[in-house]
Order: C-alpha cells, then structure tokens, then sequence
C-alpha cells in the first residue's frame, strides 16, 4: 500500500506539474498586457518599464517559467543582490533556512512561494487562505447533501422500482442533470430568498462572514450557505440517484443476494451489510470527481450568491491578467485533485476486497 500511494503521489506531482508548465505558456502567448492594465490611463513609458523590470516580465519566457518553478520548489536557488525576477530571501511573509551561501546567492529550504498578485500586491497565499475555506465549505456541504439524499432515494428507487416513486426521482434526477447551475441558482433565490423570504429568513445575497447592523462586529452566518450549497448539490444528487439505484439492482441479482435470502437473512440486513457496500464503487468515483468540479469554484453560484470563494478569485485574475493569482489557485485546485483520487483508490480497496492495488 505504501509503495502504492508513493507511485499515485508522484504521478501528482507529474500532472502539477504540467498544469503549471501548460497554464504559464498559454499566458505568455495570450495577446494582453498585465502591467498595461496596472498603469490603466496613465501610460508613462518610463514607470511602465519600471513595473515590467519589477515583475520580471522584461526578461525571456523560458527564464520567466524556470524561475517560477525556482520559486515553487522547496529546495532553491535565489539572488540577494536585488529584488528582481527571483523571491527575496528577506520577504517578511516567509521563512527560510539557507543550505547553502555564495557571494550573491543562496540555496535555500522553505515554503512554496506564490508569489503576489498584480493588482495590490498582496501575497498569493493570503489571497487563497482567505477564499478557499469558504469554497471548500461550501463544496462539501454540497457534496454531503448529494451523498446522503442521494444514495438514500437511489436505495428506495431500486426498492419500489416501476412505482410513482421511482419515476418522480427519475424526473427529478433528469431536471437535475440538464438544467443549468446558474439557472437553478437564480430560481431557488428567487423562491426561497424574495417570495418566500419571510418564512423562510434567507437572503439572496451573503457569504460566510457578515457584518451586524450597527458595523461593529463581523460574524459568521451560516445560514448563507443554504440555498449556493442546495443549488450546487442538485446535480451530484441527480447521479448519485441515479448510480446508487443502478448499482443496487445489479447487486441484487448476484448469486450471493440470493444465497443470502435462502438462508433467511432480513431484507434490512442483505441490503445494508452486502447489497450497499459492494454498490457504492461508481457512487464513490462519481462524488470524488464532482467534489473536485465543487472546489474549482462554481463561479456562477458564488457570483449569484455573493458567495467569495475560489471562483470569483479565479475570474478576477483572469479578466485581470494577474498569472500570479491565478497559477495559484489552479495549483491548490489540482493538489486537491491528486489528494481526493488517492483517498478514492484506498477506499475502492475498503469498500470491494477483490480490487488490488497494483504495485
């Protein structure tokens, strides 16, 4: 198992790896300009070239690329003679130990540096502790109301199937599937926020933090996080249905069911300790990968919702050219990726003994 999880673990850091290099690249044949966008109206050619110097965007792609990897990579080298183009060994947001010392430069251990966004200079990894809780929130209540309501009604569809049951949660599994997020986003807030607002208490706006009414204090407000996390879990519960009753079915016609049932075994107990378990593998690969899609933001729900998460980072940077901003996310995005499809895999070995592992 462990020499397992080392090949899955390097096989992640493969596919970091080519989010970054791919993501870089297409940046760099983009026709935009970040700094024009910093200086805005102001075009001063002197304070232009100043910016681009500052940033490291006057020097050749390919030093540009290897000095980002430079900057990623625990173990690196960096300049201390001047503040451009590499990380500076004395950014007060940062810690390092020196391995290593020249004349001009060092070789040093530390954290991966992200760098800081464009437009207000603040660190990238502040800008993604700051959105991300609130878009990992809001992915797994999503995900568990998918799960638990899903699995739930798939059981009962295979259960009563060819009954006014099974066919509703069929039409309500096919709605779900084919109605876009930003349309059901904008519906539920509509019902449940506007017309329904007085018995219900939602607004239609919110994110996890609010502000009281005297702007005194800041507060965390759950109750936001109701209709973006029933808007985003609709679709996973249309499949997880639709798996689920699927999977029981064909559980239920194997040799061992029926071996079970003459025995005398309850129903109740033939579904939940063999039917269930030996049907929840395509469950578990359909939830990872939607939780996956989850933390890549939704930025229509969050944008809808005024949800602040991952999502509208992601879009500001790229309708602001901010590559710092945005290679981060992508890369908290994907080590989430490699993370929850290792999780998968071990499960995948708990859930069916006859799945092996390959060495």
């Amino acid at each position: 198992m462990l020499r397992f999880i080392l090949k899955r673990i390097g096989y992640g850091i493969l596919l970091l790896f080519g989010v970054i290099t791919l993501v870089f690249f297409l940046f760099a044949v983009l026709p935009t300009d970040p700094v024009s966008e910093i200086m805005g109206q102001h075009n001063d050619k002197k304070t232009e070239d100043a910016i681009r110097h500052q940033l490291g965007l006057d020097l050749p792609i390919a030093v540009q690329y290897l000095g980002y990897l430079n900057d990623l990579s625990p173990i690196s080298w960096h300049r201390t003679d001047d503040a451009t183009n590499f990380f500076y060994l004395n950014d007060r947001n940062y810690h390092y130990v020196k391995i290593m010392g020249f004349e001009k430069s060092a070789v040093v251990l530390k954290a991966p540096y992200l760098r800081r966004s464009y437009h207000g200079d603040r660190p990238v990894a502040d800008i993604i502790a700051e959105a991300f809780p609130k878009t990992m929130l809001l992915a797994i209540v999503s995900i568990i109301f998918g799960i638990v309501v899903g699995i739930f009604i798939g059981v009962l569809c295979a259960i009563y199937q060819g009954t006014w049951f099974d066919k509703t949660s069929l039409l309500v599994a096919v709605l779900g599937m084919s109605v876009p997020s930003f349309f059901v986003a904008i519906l539920l807030a509509w019902i449940f926020a506007y017309l329904l607002s007085d018995y219900t208490g939602l607004s239609m706006f919110g994110s996890l933090y609010s502000v009281d009414d005297y702007g005194q204090g800041v507060f965390v407000d759950l109750k936001n996080i109701i209709l973006p996390a029933l808007t985003l879990g609709i679709r996973p519960l249309a499949i997880v249905i639709e798996l689920t009753k699927s999977s029981v079915l064909d559980v239920m016609s194997q040799d061992y069911i029926r071996t079970a049932r003459a025995k005398g075994v309850t129903p109740a107990r033939i579904m939940l300790k063999h039917a269930l378990k030996n049907a929840l593998n395509p469950v578990v690969t359909a939830i990872s990968g939607w939780l996956a899609g989850l933390l890549a933001g939704a930025v229509f729900v969050e944008y809808i919702f005024d949800w602040k998460g991952m999502g509208v980072v992601i879009v500001d940077a790229l309708s602001q050219n901010d590559l710092p901003v945005l290679m981060g996310s992508l890369l908290y995005i994907s080590i989430i990726l490699v993370l929850i499809n290792i999780v998968v895999d071990i499960i995948y070995g708990w859930l069916d003994p006859r799945v092996k592992t390959a060495a």
